[in-house]
């Protein structure tokens, strides 16, 4: 049985992936480590949690020996919008955490899952049906760390070894945590807005096409990669996922069929603006398909009916 350390258990996909690999793989065999004092305390009432700053090599590492850990989920990341904040904090966090999850990995014979996005995208990329293998000359620092962790992950699988996978995330839909600072949180902010105000203000321009998906089918395609039989593998770091794509102007009209009264209306976020710009429309998962039989379950409309009754229930509840 693998025992599985998650680190930045308290982010927008260590929230849901602690609980869906205890469902896998036993409550016994996940870690969840954060730094934050607090997250910690919340993350322990429902698993195994450990305060961690993913930057200390040592206590790192100390960590993934104490629980004799097979498998190391770094979810470490400072994200799209934040990064363009503060580029060098960006790069510190980002990459600083990959590369103590990789060398440890070499080390303590680990294997490594870290998400990629498309955010390692840029301009020059194909925008629709996006290659699995073509230009990625990202315009943020965000999509430069993830590029970067892309090339890593396949150098030290091919230099030293190390069983490092990783799949590009499109913007991902999500009940359990609050939005942390991505180009695609108006994507969650406006299923919450629209039980407690009735409107919202959305921050990215009404016709930025960027592919989406919920995070019940990023949850599956974690598990599923790391599972997959590695004699299969042409490709690692990073394969291509897709589910479904629309801009804001099109989410909300979906909505409004939902609940006539909404109203919606765009104060634009230039830096938003351009990192959406830059992103995808629809990326090929063909690769994925083929290597590891991804198939997402998760389209538009059944998406919208579990957020709506998620997100009334956190605003009923005083959560948002």
């Amino acid at each position: 049985m693998k025992r599985i350390l998650v680190v930045g258990a308290g982010g927008q996909i260590g929230t849901e992936l602690v609980t869906h690999l205890q469902k896998n793989y036993g409550e016994d065999n996940v870690v969840a480590a954060e730094v934050r004092p607090d997250v910690v305390k919340k993350i322990a009432e429902h698993a195994q949690a450990v305060e961690l700053d993913a930057l200390d090599f040592q206590k790192y590492g100390e960590t993934i020996k104490k629980y004799k850990i097979d498998a190391v989920y770094n979810l470490v990341a400072l994200l799209s919008a934040k990064g363009e904040l503060n580029p060098d904090l960006a790069w510190k966090i980002n990459i600083g955490a990959l590369l103590n999850s990789l060398n440890l990995a070499r080390e303590l014979h680990c294997a490594v899952f870290t998400p990629s996005s498309i955010g390692a995208f840029g301009y020059n990329t194909p925008h629709y049906k996006t290659p699995q293998d073509t230009i990625m000359r990202p315009d943020t620092i965000y999509g430069v760390c993830k590029v970067t962790g892309e090339l890593l992950g396949d150098y030290y699988f091919k230099r030293f070894g190390v069983d490092a996978r990783s799949v590009r995330f499109p913007g991902l839909i999500s009940n359990g945590a609050l939005p942390g600072g991505g180009t695609t949180d108006y994507a969650v902010e406006v299923f919450y807005e629209i039980w407690k105000h009735g409107k919202y203000t959305c921050a990215v321009p009404r016709d930025a096409y960027m592919d989406m998906m919920y995070m019940p089918d990023a949850l599956t395609a974690t598990t599923q990669l790391m599972e997959a039989d590695p004699s299969r593998l042409k490709h690692r770091n990073s394969f291509n996922i897709a589910s479904m794509s629309f801009t804001p102007e099109q989410l909300f009209n979906e909505l409004k069929k939902r609940i006539p009264t909404f109203t919606w209306d765009y104060k634009v976020d230039p830096i938003k603006a351009d990192i959406a710009n830059s992103w995808p429309d629809i990326m090929d998962d063909s690769c994925a398909r083929a290597e590891w039989d991804w198939t997402p379950k998760w389209g538009l409309q059944e998406m919208m009916t579990d957020m709506l009754a998620a997100c009334r229930e956190k605003v009923e509840n005083g959560e948002y």
